[in-house]
């Protein structure tokens, strides 16, 4: 598997006009956030090295079924972003949408003139050619593939990709092997920003209860 990764990796961005160099590029990461873990934390983090701005949401995944209200994923979401504390990251609620190409038109409003990288883990890029108006998401935005510990990038996905016009970058991040529903299951705290437990205990969510004295 490391060898098909190699291969996908070797021809994944074309090469950038000039012009597109000196525009900024602003990376988009929308989450269920359902809860926000300490995977999400790295992820958020490693971006600001990559990016000169990044922008996040909570948002309602359409292939999932969620177990927060989205206003209470919003307000965990919020917690984390203030806890990082960088002027570079923002939450910006209002690009949240079931449909990525949504959420794209919004940000083309809001930053004009910018470039954007819509940012996806290796575990939903099966799952793109099957997205609303996929074709013309690529057409207007890189992709960029963060790698997730359990889903390697499979033979031909990226190419697949490519042939709808694509222009698909891989991440260099190393995100920790959590996920949302392993901590709903599990309730392992240690998967969990410390920051974000008052607002899990008063809400009672995910089962979590505080700790024994």
């Amino acid at each position: 598997m490391a060898s098909t990764t190699d291969a996908a990796t070797t021809a994944l961005t074309p090469a950038l006009t000039m012009t597109d160099r000196t525009k900024p590029e602003i990376a988009l990461l929308g989450t269920s956030a359902d809860p926000p873990t300490m995977g999400h934390q790295a992820l958020l983090e490693g971006l600001l090295v990559h990016f000169a701005k990044v922008a996040t949401w909570a948002s309602d995944n359409p292939m999932k079924r969620h177990n927060a209200d989205l206003d209470q994923r919003y307000g965990l979401l919020k917690t984390l972003v203030d806890s990082i504390g960088n002027p570079r990251l923002q939450l910006v609620q209002d690009l949240s949408s079931p449909f990525a190409i949504a959420t794209l038109e919004q940000a083309g409003e809001r930053w004009p003139g910018c470039r954007f990288c819509f940012v996806v883990g290796s575990d939903l890029i099966p799952q793109i050619p099957q997205w609303k108006d996929a074709q013309q998401l690529v057409s207007r935005c890189n992709l960029g593939i963060v790698p997730r510990e359990g889903w390697p990038l499979e033979e031909g996905t990226v190419e697949n990709l490519q042939q709808l016009g694509a222009s698909v970058r891989l991440l260099p991040l190393t995100i920790p092997a959590t996920a949302s529903s392993h901590v709903r299951q599990t309730q392992q705290r240690q998967q969990v920003p410390k920051c974000l437990w008052p607002l899990l205990l008063k809400h009672n969510l995910y089962g979590f209860t505080a700790p024994n004295p």
